[in-house]
């Protein structure tokens, strides 16, 4: 009876032995065979039934968000520079002259008048102005182009009317900006207002071959 049992009870432990390797195999199998790379995708996530398996999944998830954030992150500097680009490509701003070639006109006070402009030898330009103007801006960067244009040929200047009120009620200025040509110690011609560059320069132009 002893030796019957023996002989049965040898079978069932090779089986157990085997059925406990099997599934030992299959566990590691399925353990190993979720991709890894899934931690950088948006697929959604593999069922687990095992615990250490769920805290794996719940790991990934986290992992996705992180990767999510850092796409806005981004998107939003793209989007930051785009907006950079295009403010500097199309300023909102008033911008009336390129003013990166032109030279700085001097200011003229009364005293200075006789000597600079009514004794100079050659054509004078006189731009007479006011700081609370807001056309004399949108002249100002004119005049100065010009002057760095007919340097040597004319000489250019601009008188503050508030400064020097007596040489603006000389020559009877009741606005401003207004632009006077000199020669020889003469008034020739003014121009009033803020007008376009080419006004100016066809007015110098014409004194220039008197």
């Amino acid at each position: 009876m002893i030796s019957r049992l023996a002989n049965i009870s040898l079978p069932l432990k090779l089986l157990a032995a085997s059925m406990a390797s099997l599934l030992d195999s299959v566990t590691v199998t399925r353990v190993f065979s979720l991709p890894f790379s899934a931690s950088i995708s948006s697929a959604p996530a593999v069922p687990s039934v095992s615990g250490p398996r769920i805290s794996s999944v719940r790991f990934l998830d986290f992992r996705g968000l992180k990767a999510s954030r850092s796409l806005v992150a981004q998107s939003a500097s793209l989007v930051a520079n785009r907006r950079s680009r295009l403010a500097r490509g199309g300023r909102i701003f008033c911008e009336a002259q390129d003013t990166t070639a032109a030279v700085e006109v001097p200011n003229l006070s009364d005293s200075e008048w006789q000597t600079k402009v009514l004794e100079s030898d050659v054509p004078v330009l006189v731009e007479f102005w006011a700081p609370w103007c807001g056309p004399c801006r949108m002249i100002h960067p004119i005049v100065d182009q010009l002057a760095k244009e007919f340097a040597g040929k004319f000489k250019f200047y601009k008188i503050n009317t508030d400064e020097s009120p007596n040489t603006a009620n000389r020559y009877g200025i009741r606005s401003v900006p207004t632009v006077i040509i000199f020669k020889d110690g003469e008034k020739k011609d003014s121009i009033i207002g803020a007008v376009p560059r080419e006004t100016l320069e066809k007015t110098i132009e014409r004194f220039l071959v008197e």
